[in-house]
């Protein structure tokens, strides 16, 4: 596995859903690793990347020459004036995924971008009405959930009713930071979009999803820089708290402080509560045990159960997304979920307080106790004297 979080690009079996040449996309603006991630799964579900594109032509010939047919583009343009191309995947610099969505939609073409989609909320406003008003898709890539094979399984157990209801999602997403690898725009807060509106955006999403929530409210949420005193702009640690519509609620960390002595990029984990039991998922490393990634802990009325499931779950995301771009349906994943877990992490941007100095300390503690005076307040005004529920 890739010491590399940025060029992390899972591979799995082929299980194509369409055959050879019936679903041709593209591929553009390939500014993070991330894409090779994106066209693998396209490609194993069937389907066929006819073109590339990319302002810097190198990149686009490296991307090319991995899968057999597909040609560079001399322009983005030409990409979107195919007609036989339905969709257009693509790992632009955050700041640009949602003009580049917009512009693709418009031409009539579903989009299909790396997390994080939007880096502010009137980038997403506007997608929102685009995909409204056109009917086409604006996919997003939340690896995290979608590409490992543990977390796939994870939803199934849920789904099932393995631990009853999910009541809690706890979530830690750790990556190397690498920096001497990464590209300027990725320690420029205005291009990258904040700790928790990038990376953050993968907590979010999977909390949305295991626990059932069609809308979650960001309770509190912290960034600081604490070990990057030469990226100033750069946020290396972030931590927030939701709570669901439906009563669940979650806590998740991320950071860019990952040791050098880890095997692979990052120790990411969930732990999932239920009524009857809970699950944990270590996804890309069982430290210390040599036994690889894709772990899952199950403890249920019944015992104490693992399982190592690398190579036996697949992806079925990418087949999904595929059908439902041929079909015009929803099984892959909804328009309001993307949508949704999108606005949340830049909800939970916006309002963090920054904690690695004395004065966010000293900030972290007025808004605490301004939120628990303004809570009394409510409860004194309710109707009974009841308290107001969040």
């Amino acid at each position: 596995m890739s010491k590399d979080g940025m060029n992390y690009a899972p591979e799995g079996k082929p299980r194509p859903v369409v055959e050879q040449g019936e679903f041709r996309f593209a591929a553009a603006h390939l500014d993070h690793g991330h894409i090779y991630g994106m066209c693998n799964g396209l490609t194993e579900a069937g389907g066929t990347l006819a073109a590339v594109y990319d302002p810097q032509p190198e990149r686009a010939a490296a991307l090319a020459a991995r899968y057999p047919g597909a040609v560079v583009a001399g322009s983005l343009e030409e990409i979107l004036q195919d007609p036989d191309i339905r969709l257009v995947a693509a790992a632009a610099v955050p700041s640009e995924r949602g003009p580049l969505g917009v512009r693709v939609m418009e031409h009539g073409k579903d989009h299909f971008t790396d997390k994080t989609p939007f880096t502010e909320l009137a980038q997403l406003e506007l997608a929102r009405q685009t995909a409204a008003r056109t009917g086409r898709k604006y996919a997003v890539y939340f690896s995290e959930r979608l590409h490992v094979e543990s977390a796939v399984f994870a939803g199934k157990l849920v789904e099932d009713g393995a631990i009853g209801r999910v009541v809690q999602v706890i979530g830690t997403g750790p990556h190397r930071l690498n920096a001497p690898s990464r590209p300027r725009w990725f320690f420029e807060r205005e291009r990258y979009g904040g700790i928790l509106c990038d990376i953050g955006s993968h907590q979010i999403e999977q909390f949305l999803h295991y626990a059932g929530c069609r809308d979650a409210q960001v309770l509190s949420s912290k960034v600081g820089n604490f070990a990057n005193p030469d990226h100033p702009e750069l946020e290396d640690f972030g931590d927030a708290t939701l709570l669901g519509d439906n009563g669940a609620s979650q806590y998740f960390r991320v950071d860019w402080l990952t040791p050098d002595g880890l095997s692979t990029w990052g120790d990411g984990r969930t732990i999932l509560l239920g009524t009857k039991g809970y699950i944990e998922l270590r996804k890309y490393v069982d430290i210390a045990r040599g036994s690889g990634g894709d772990q899952l802990y199950l403890v249920d009325g019944q015992g104490e159960h693992r399982m190592e499931l690398g190579g036996k779950v697949g992806f079925p995301y990418f087949g999904q997304l595929i059908l439902d771009v041929l079909n015009r349906t929803e099984n892959a994943m909804t328009q309001e979920h993307a949508f949704k877990a999108a606005e949340l992490c830049l909800r939970a941007q916006a309002q963090a307080i920054r904690i690695d100095s004395g004065a966010g300390v000293l900030q972290a503690q007025a808004q605490a106790a301004s939120a628990s005076a303004a809570a009394q307040e409510s409860r004194s005004d309710s109707p009974q004297g009841k308290e107001l529920r969040p």
